[in-house]
């Protein structure tokens, strides 16, 4: 199992305050994809996994790292069914886990005959349904055969946070569905001219290219501007092979919003989601620790 290298440490969650939460990538990239949000449910701290790409043990050291024990996990909601999003590792770990699984119900066959459907699975459909006084209004968009989830997490008043990655391409309808969230993750996968010019396989870079694929820089920045989200921007997915953490960087620069940039190998600092004003993010430009090993 490849560790993280070390990372400037941030305080580990503790109960956020109610209508808040707090949200963490732990890797984001070809080579696994999982990220931790945690909110206050009646009193007490609710931690849910966006997405299991990530082996069981990287993900319990990760967590563990981050202040969360495995057993805390409360819920699971997947995207989609990718291995770098949906590690096949997990058919018989979740076994010792208390944890709800939740995905979409046209996913439901091929996590099936992956293992993955947990003893509690929870499908969902294209209306919103509840995660302890949380809010997830899910929306599919096209990626490869099945599609994609991408969410809206209502947490409390004007608190929210939108989540999107392996997009495809934008649209009018995604735009609506997370106009305006206090803090959106979104993919950022890929420089185009170097993804022409590098030596991945045409059908390759057919695929990523074709609209079913992921974002390009320029469409997650035109994507961003009509989101127009209130606090802070999360980057996800970036390409090692055909991106530069600098190249984003500099698309952002002078935003009204804070961004952070995740990477393959290393968790981004814990992330607040306030009522729209309040949110404790960082700076308009990240932390170069965020762009060592991206």
């Amino acid at each position: 199992m490849e560790r993280p290298r070390p990372i400037e440490k941030s305080a580990p969650p503790g109960l956020p305050e109610p209508g808040t939460a707090v949200f963490r990538v732990l890797a984001s990239s070809s080579g696994g994809n999982c990220s931790v949000l945690v909110t206050n449910d009646d009193g007490l701290r609710r931690v849910c996994l966006i997405d299991l790409g990530l082996g069981p043990r990287k993900t319990a050291w990760l967590l563990a790292e981050s202040g969360i024990g495995m057993r805390e996990i409360s819920d699971v909601v997947l995207t989609h069914l990718d291995t770098d999003h949906a590690r096949p590792s997990w058919a018989t770990t979740h076994r010792d886990l208390d944890a709800t699984m939740h995905i979409h119900t046209s996913h439901m066959g091929h996590a099936e005959r992956m293992g993955l459907l947990w003893r509690r699975t929870e499908p969902f459909g294209a209306d919103p349904f509840e995660l302890g006084g949380m809010s997830v209004a899910p929306m599919m968009m096209s990626h490869d055969q099945l599609g994609v989830a991408s969410f809206r997490f209502d947490i409390g008043p004007r608190t929210s946070l939108g989540f999107a990655t392996d997009l495809g391409r934008p649209s009018a309808d995604l735009v609506d569905h997370l106009r305006g969230v206090s803090v959106l993750a979104v993919e950022s996968n890929y420089c185009p001219q170097m993804q022409i010019e590098s030596d991945r396989p045409d059908f390759l870079k057919n695929r990523i290219m074709s609209g079913a694929g992921h974002l390009s820089n320029h469409e997650c920045a035109r994507l961003v501007e009509q989101i127009d989200p209130s606090e802070h921007v999360v980057f996800l997915h970036l390409s090692r092979e055909c991106n530069d953490p600098v190249l984003v960087a500099d698309m952002h620069h002078g935003a009204d919003y804070g961004f952070t940039i995740s990477s393959h190998n290393q968790p981004t600092r814990w992330i607040g989601i306030a009522p729209n004003g309040r949110s404790s993010a960082f700076p308009h430009r990240p932390s170069a620790t965020l762009f060592e090993n991206a």
